[in-house]
């Protein structure tokens, strides 16, 4: 995995997140501020930056516990690509998550996958990203101190991942809102994004279940959404279609080192793939 050119990379700082945003915006990607300060805080966020000192490259590694680790965020500014930064930048979000133990993921493109594949990742399930409008009341209430533990615990028993410091972080930011079944047995969180309002993770015990939720969510919000949806949750993307929902993008989930990864019985959407 070694890089075609010595590039110097560095380790990202928390006043380093305004130029993360800068580029995933200029990629049209829905991180915000907030990620891009999580990445940093809470994982291992690399970048390289041009003469000026402008950040040009980066990627990410969040290691979560239950062993395993996700590497996201791999940009390039358009004027830099074909330069083995990218590349570089994935050995230094590799070796970050193989020093803690813990297995590599990520959620690829397709032209990303091909890229990973030659480097030793395997492929898992699909996933699309589902793209609509949400014209519901917009009267969704931000969650109450109590849903954050049931949250924490259906999570936990739907992942096996201990995700605490990044499903606080969203619940804490003020745009969250969260629903949960009346059972407690499932959750679904929307956040607000850069580009459109993010809905996931969703939690649940079956598809019915899920489709009530999210049933729940697109009539509590308004404006544009976007959903991280395995491709085998068909109940789920039928309902998405007949709500005049569209695919966006697709995606691989592949592990590195780990085998082909499955996709677990209770996720029916995903964080996004920057969070797995």
């Amino acid at each position: 995995m070694a890089a075609s050119e010595p590039h110097h990379v560095e380790r990202l700082q928390a006043d380093d997140a305004p130029g993360g945003l800068a580029l995933s915006a200029a990629a049209g990607w829905n991180q915000t501020l907030a990620d891009w300060r999580l990445f940093i805080a809470r994982g291992s966020a690399f970048g390289v930056r041009d003469e000026e000192r402008r950040l040009i490259a980066t990627a990410a590694a969040l290691s979560y516990e239950g062993g395993t680790g996700w590497i996201s965020m791999v940009l390039v500014d358009a004027a830099h690509r074909h330069r083995g930064l990218a590349t570089a930048l994935m050995d230094h979000a590799v070796q970050a998550l193989r020093s803690a133990q813990v297995a590599v993921l990520l959620d690829a493109t397709p032209a990303g996958a091909e890229v990973y594949r030659r480097i030793g990742f395997v492929a898992g399930f699909a996933l699309d990203r589902w793209e609509g409008e949400a014209t519901g009341a917009g009267t969704a209430s931000a969650p109450a101190p109590a849903d954050t533990q049931i949250v924490m615990r259906l999570d936990r028993e739907a992942t096996g991942l201990g995700r605490v410091d990044v499903l606080q972080n969203f619940l804490a930011r003020p745009d969250t809102r969260c629903w949960l079944a009346p059972e407690h047995d499932a959750f679904v969180l929307a956040r607000r994004g850069h580009r459109a309002w993010q809905i996931g993770p969703l939690m649940a015990p079956d598809e019915h279940s899920a489709v009530g939720l999210v049933q729940r969510a697109l009539a509590g919000l308004v404006g544009r959404v976007y959903l991280d949806v395995p491709r085998s949750r068909t109940l789920f993307t039928t309902l998405l279609g007949v709500r005049g929902f569209v695919p966006q993008r697709s995606f691989v989930r592949m592990a590195l080192d780990a085998g082909s990864p499955s996709l677990p019985e209770r996720v029916h959407v995903l964080a996004g793939p920057e969070f797995g």
